[in-house]
């Protein structure tokens, strides 16, 4: 199978990239900046662009089996200050793609969503996938609006869509700027003897994904002849406060963070039910937390120290 990877330069991409590359796949990166942590690979077909080079993106999509749509300009905290610049940097491009998969070929995508956002404040623990898609975040709601375009072009025209709605993924590779990312964030300013914040009294719950564990899933997508709509999660809750003494077990020193005012856009608590991905996809996420703290922050330390 030749993949073409829409952002696989990024930290989910990277991992998608070496899983694809250990089945044997060959793999095509479509990506507006190189890797930041590692040296190109010697054999990834990376090509410098971005999505919405209609042109170019004819080309690369010519002689691919399969495209994996993993980029994103925004994140939830950041989509809010220009929901404009969200839309046009992210929907209009992909109806592009589509487009342009309509015309050349490959009728096959998987598509990185987010669970996290689109689903709003749910009313459901854990929340499925037939939970009503209410986001309170202009991120959530351009990234249901993709889903709802791709779903349309499926009906439509026949392409075959898998969209995985991420929990709050982490592990080696990610950025470190403080807009996405809490695990990052906090283990690289720890390293760095900053420190941390906490928006709220701590009690917001997440669901943790290690980034092997997504990348895997993307891989298990890719070999699917489904389509549909997939929560991908660790299927459990964890607060930022339990999250913070975990943290601190792994780090092995005192952790005090400096708590700020809540955020509107933070929803109290998201837990995602993964039985759907492991019914239909043979897909279990097998890296626990405690084991993905030790290993990011192994990484972080001889990162920062190199």
């Amino acid at each position: 199978m030749r993949v073409l990877i829409i952002g696989g330069c990024g930290f989910v991409g990277s991992h998608v990239v070496d899983r694809c590359l250990a089945a044997g796949l060959r793999v095509r990166v479509l990506d507006r900046a190189p890797e930041t942590y590692r040296a190109p690979l010697p054999n990834v077909d990376y090509v410098r662009g971005d999505l919405g080079d209609h042109p170019c993106l004819a080309d690369l999509l010519a002689d691919a089996d399969a495209v994996v749509h993993l980029a994103s300009t925004t994140v939830p905290s950041s989509s809010n200050l220009d929901p404009v610049a969200d839309i046009s940097g992210n929907l209009v491009p992909l109806v592009r793609l589509i487009s342009a998969m309509r015309e050349n070929g490959p009728r096959k995508l998987v598509f990185l969503s987010s669970g996290g956002t689109v689903y709003g404040i749910p009313t459901a623990d854990p929340v499925p996938e037939i939970h009503p898609l209410r986001p309170i975040c202009s991120y959530g709601i351009v990234k249901a609006a993709m889903e709802h375009y791709l779903h349309m072009e499926r009906h439509l025209h026949g392409l075959q869509v898998i969209v995985l709605r991420a929990a709050n993924l982490y592990g080696p590779r990610q950025g470190r700027i403080g807009l996405q990312g809490v695990i990052g964030t906090y283990l690289h300013n720890l390293n760095r003897d900053r420190p941390i914040e906490v928006w709220g009294d701590g009690s917001v719950v997440r669901d943790f994904l290690h980034v092997r564990d997504i990348a895997d899933l993307c891989h298990r997508a890719l070999g699917a002849s489904v389509s549909g709509c997939f929560n991908a999660g660790s299927g459990r809750g964890t607060s930022i406060s339990e999250l913070i003494g975990h943290i601190r077990q792994t780090v092995g020193r005192p952790v005090s963070p400096t708590h700020r005012p809540g955020r509107g856009f933070d929803v109290p608590r998201v837990v995602l039910d993964i039985a759907k991905a492991q019914a239909t996809l043979g897909w279990t996420p097998r890296i626990g937390l405690e084991q993905g703290l030790a290993e990011t922050w192994e990484w972080m330390c001889s990162c920062d120290a190199s």
